[in-house]
């Protein structure tokens, strides 16, 4: 559902993808090709979300901010399973594993933030991290070779989104 909040109204590519059980409310911009999948949270009610094109936010993901801490989530980043970003600033390229939580951090472009790390408010990892553990930190530099494998992570999901456009109908509503 698309909700406008406070009199501020979501700003929507006309080919990005919301799935129908998401939830996308206020000051919340989608760039161009990007996707919500089922059950996603982007709440803009507080500060502006920012989802770059080719951006991926999977299924139970929830997208929130504070006072003075908006969300950033550039371009071609794909979002993992049941994440949580609090006001976090994330670079183009990036992988965010299931289950992560951002608070208020950083995360360079090329990053990725390993599956169930617990990213502190304040923490500023460079381009090319690998971010890990509880609380995470930066553990190592990653190749410049990884690029072309997250980049091939959000271009997939372009095509899951535009397949799903095309060919995924509701059955039944009770």
């Amino acid at each position: 559902m698309i909700r406008t909040f406070n009199g501020n109204s979501p700003k929507i590519a006309p080919d990005a993808f919301i799935h129908d059980s998401a939830e996308v409310i206020g000051k919340v911009s989608l760039g161009p090709r990007a996707s919500v999948w089922p059950l996603c949270v982007l709440r803009g009610d507080v500060e502006r979300i920012s989802i770059g094109s080719e951006t991926n936010i999977q299924d139970l993901t929830v997208v929130h901010t504070r006072k003075g801490k908006p969300a950033k989530l550039g371009k071609r980043v794909t979002v993992g399973h049941g994440v949580v970003i609090h006001g976090a600033i994330i670079g183009d390229d990036c992988l965010i594993g299931m289950g992560a939580v951002l608070m208020e951090a950083s995360i360079g472009a090329g990053s990725i933030v390993g599956a169930g790390a617990v990213v502190p408010a304040g923490l500023k990892a460079p381009p090319r991290s690998l971010v890990l553990g509880l609380p995470a930190k930066v553990v190592k530099r990653l190749p410049k070779s990884s690029l072309k494998e997250l980049r091939a992570s959000a271009r997939e999901y372009v095509g899951y989104a535009a397949k799903t456009r095309a060919t995924s109908r509701v059955v039944f509503q009770p």
